[in-house]
């Protein structure tokens, strides 16, 4: 009777906690910054969708997801084509999310099906290796619109239904890396760190532009505000991993030395790593402050419900889409998350607000050459890949600035592939 009981009341607390599991989370609900009460307003928060274009009852659009829901980086982009869909009225079966599709023949297969069985007038893939296979769908498809996120061949391709987009989310990295160096110089005047142990840990997951790119942006930022930065970088060789990226992340921080902790990865590993340590942490994709309340600071993010609204309702008119489209700050493309005032350094908010107001006037240029170097010397000209066939082959250098995400003079992909001074990388060789 004592055993059956003891499990009785077992059962009751395990239910007790889930519980209060559950409502902790509700309470730190990243789309409700209100109920944070750790976070602030969000700074360039995502826009209500509003539109003047009444969608057919036949219109549907498709979806081909690399991860699911539980990956920041797709659970991004299933958040913003959701927000459309209410915004412009669509049913749900008006609207078919298909997660977990590898970057192989599955893809094909898949949009195949959403285009010939389905019913879809506009399909969507969001990963850089999904591009091959869009492609080969759309020859076979021509009265379907086959769009691509981070891919870099449309503009080549020749294919008219098939494009590509990206935005300039090197603003909102560059943004979120001041948050970083405000920490940073918090810390310093504090004496928790020296000037010379202001050293950021970054985990990557490939050796792309795309992570380079945003790895770099994020640094120039946080230097901009902390001369003394420097950026130790461990790559994954995973978009999705989250015990690798504990680990890289674990390794930065008791190995590496790394005081603040910043990625391009897609899962909470990072943030919980940081948390578990209690060393301040930059997220990408949303806020990831349920995960890390006493070390989460900021997040940045493409917002790609703009996006989605446009190629929706291109189509919906019968106009054509653009082939390579790169959204920013000004059409809500780039965005933050809240930011954590219980661990943000005193002035943050000002700080970064008058940064957003600089990029909105055109006075932020992320990679001016006059404020990084390469091997001691600034750059002149770059012959960068643009035309994505892993050749450098285009100058993107000109009126002092490497000309990042250029869609109507270069491409919208990111093509910043540079290790800067003050950026090490530890391994290129994945896992080391």
């Amino acid at each position: 009777m004592k055993k059956i009981l003891a499990l009785f009341l077992a059962v009751v607390m395990m239910l007790t906690l889930v519980a209060c599991g559950a409502q902790k989370d509700d309470n730190n609900d990243a789309s409700n910054p209100e109920t944070q009460t750790g976070e602030s307003d969000e700074l360039l928060p995502r826009a209500e969708i509003k539109s003047e274009v009444e969608i057919p009852a036949d219109f549907k659009i498709g979806m081909i997801c690399l991860h699911d829901e539980n990956s920041t980086y797709d659970n991004n982009f299933i958040r913003a084509l959701k927000s459309v869909q209410q915004g412009l009225g669509m049913s749900d079966d008006q609207v078919i999310i298909v997660t977990g599709i590898g970057e192989d023949a599955t893809c094909y297969d898949t949009a195949v099906d959403l285009a010939k069985n389905k019913g879809c007038k506009v399909i969507f893939a969001d990963s850089f290796g999904h591009e091959s296979f869009m492609k080969q769908a759309a020859k076979e498809f021509p009265d379907v619109q086959f769009c691509h996120a981070t891919g870099t061949s449309s503009k080549i391709a020749g294919i008219e239904n098939f494009h590509n987009a990206f935005a300039s989310i090197y603003e909102g990295r560059y943004i979120a890396g001041i948050a970083a160096g405000m920490k940073l110089n918090e810390m310093i005047k504090e004496g928790k760190i020296t000037a010379d142990e202001a050293i950021i840990g970054y985990v990557g997951a490939f050796t792309y532009a795309e992570v380079i790119s945003g790895m770099t942006s994020f640094y120039l930022g946080a230097r901009s505000v902390c001369e003394s930065a420097t950026m130790k970088v461990r790559y994954t060789g995973s978009w999705y991993d989250q015990a690798k990226e504990q680990e890289a992340a674990t390794a930065l921080i008791e190995n590496d030395k790394c005081v603040l902790i910043s990625q391009h990865a897609d899962s909470l590993g990072a943030p919980t790593a940081c948390e578990l340590k209690n060393v301040p942490n930059v997220s990408y994709n949303g806020s990831t402050f349920s995960a890390g309340e006493n070390t989460f600071i900021i997040s940045s993010a493409i917002n790609w419900a703009p996006y989605f609204q446009y190629i929706i309702e291109s189509v919906v008119k019968g106009e054509k889409i653009d082939t390579d489209w790169c959204g920013d700050i000004a059409t809500n493309s780039v965005v933050l998350s809240g930011v954590n005032r219980n661990v943000m350094a005193e002035g943050t908010i000002e700080k970064l607000n008058e940064a957003i107001d600089g990029f909105k006037k055109g006075e932020i240029k992320v990679f001016d050459t006059s404020k990084f170097t390469v091997d001691g010397k600034n750059l002149t000209e770059y012959l960068a890949d643009v035309d994505g066939d892993f050749t450098g082959e285009t100058n993107v250098i000109h009126d002092g600035y490497f000309d990042e995400s250029n869609a109507e003079k270069f491409r919208s992909a990111p093509y910043f592939d540079i290790i800067i001074d003050g950026v090490t990388n530890l391994n290129t060789n994945f896992g080391e």
